[in-house]
């Protein structure tokens, strides 16, 4: 699957896994069960797709939605129990549902994703807390290559019941895996998902450091999204703790690759995804990207609950006002996630309709290539810098001369907003030649 482009890293199928050149975690060679490979890895084409997976998990949901999936409510709003809204990147309320699971006894432990001791090789990694102040260890978002095996090893060696946090093919990784494993079916009981748009590599960093005027070995830490009240909650500013106590910060729009939709530094499966919002999660969480909650600094949740068990938790935490969430219907939550959803229907259904060698995806969306030029044009750019942006910055890293990467990413963001945003000459060019594409 790596070499066909569709290996995501999760880990739910080795044992043990190392980094590639690219900056993504692969299973070490030896260290993946082939028997049962086929069934349990998220992107073949032989295991039960998305659909198959909900309608096994939540028969008897309340509402269904080709775009959202099975679900009993969506919301929107936030944690108002401090510290979670505060401590969150968005509304906080990811840590706090996986906090209320603890404090009640539903589960023994959580795995997700924490900041690690760089000595590992690593800046974030899965971790299992067993308290709500370690759980309060993972807050924030983390756009980094992360595993499940170790955890995953802990949680077969440890009774108990745990719940996981995980992005869409991580959770829909885990429930594959519950099919063939007994173990981890009696004892992950719960899967909490996140919204996700693609899966960054580790180079981001790198990328972070050589714009901020340092370098990689300097960087002890990494925040990718800074609150500030003050400002618009997508105005995303990256911070970097470095070796000598020291730091570098800059907001995301300075940055020549950090133009998200563009699809610098991408894992290449991500272009294989259909599931935006973690269709096969109990509960999945998003950012509100919709007025006025874009641009409110403290944060805002979208939440889609899927089973009557967290229903009732929410409804009890609204009740008592701990929780302050609006309900909303599923074409709120599609709003807030359009773009994301475009890429990964009408951009995927152009990308299947490619010719392409070795494993062929097979997805809920079916080949398709009516779409009007321009469009057309987007989703060849955004394939284009995804694959090439690993090498130049490969190349930059070999020459010691980080500039080839930062003027090539410059000239490919500056052609991808003339063609998708009409920015700059080229733009209005495009303009007069070809209608704008639905963004």
């Amino acid at each position: 699957m790596g070499r066909a482009g569709l290996c995501v890293g999760c880990g739910s199928c080795a044992q043990r896994m190392r980094w590639d050149r690219n900056g993504f975690l692969k299973p070490e060679a030896g260290f993946v069960s082939a028997a049962s490979f086929a069934r349990q890895c998220p992107f073949s084409p032989a295991a039960p797709n998305e659909d198959v997976l909900a309608a096994e998990l939540f028969p008897s949901a309340t509402y269904r939605d080709s775009r959202i999936g099975r679900f009993e409510a969506a919301y929107v709003g936030y944690a108002a129990e401090t510290p979670f809204r505060p401590n969150g990147s968005s509304g906080g309320l990811t840590n706090w549902v996986a906090a209320e699971l603890l404090r009640k006894g539903a589960i023994d432990g959580i795995a997700h994703v924490v900041p690690t001791d760089t000595a590992t090789g690593r800046y974030f990694d899965y971790r299992i807390s067993r308290s709500v102040d370690e759980l309060n260890e993972g807050t924030k978002s983390r756009y980094y290559p992360v595993e499940l095996s170790q955890v995953l090893g802990e949680i077969r060696a440890a009774p108990g019941c745990y719940a996981i946090v995980g992005i869409p093919c991580f959770i829909k990784a885990i429930h594959l895996l519950r099919r063939i494993d007994p173990l981890i079916r009696e004892r992950v009981t719960h899967t909490l998902g996140l919204f996700c748009g693609h899966m960054k590599s580790a180079a981001l960093v790198e990328s972070f450091a050589i714009q901020l005027g340092t370098e990689l070995r300097n960087v002890r830490a990494v925040n990718y999204r800074i609150k500030d009240e003050r400002r618009p909650a997508n105005w995303y500013r990256a911070h970097l703790d470095l070796a000598d106590g020291g730091s570098a910060e800059v907001d995301w729009w300075h940055l020549a690759d950090a133009d998200w939709g563009a699809g610098f530094l991408q894992n290449p499966a991500c272009d294989w995804c259909d599931d935006v919002v973690a269709e096969t999660a109990d509960i999945s969480f998003g950012d509100a990207w919709v007025e006025p909650y874009s641009s409110d600094g403290r944060g805002t949740n979208v939440v889609i609950v899927r089973t009557p068990e967290l229903n009732k938790l929410i409804e009890r935490a609204r009740a008592d006002g701990r929780l302050v969430l609006s309900p909303v219907d599923a074409d709120f939550i599609v709003r807030t996630q359009a773009a994301g959803l475009r890429h990964r229907r009408d951009g995927l259904a152009y990308r299947l309709s490619w010719r392409r060698r070795g494993i062929r995806p097979v997805k809920r969306v079916s080949p398709a290539s009516e779409l009007p030029l321009r469009r057309k044009l987007v989703y060849r750019l955004r394939y284009v810098i995804a694959r090439w942006s690993h090498p130049m910055l490969r190349l930059a890293r070999m020459c010691c001369l980080p500039a080839i990467y930062t003027w090539w990413a410059h000239a490919m963001l500056r052609l991808y907003q003339a063609v998708t945003w009409s920015r700059g000459r080229l733009g209005k060019l495009l303009d007069a030649l070809m209608p704008q594409p639905e963004r």
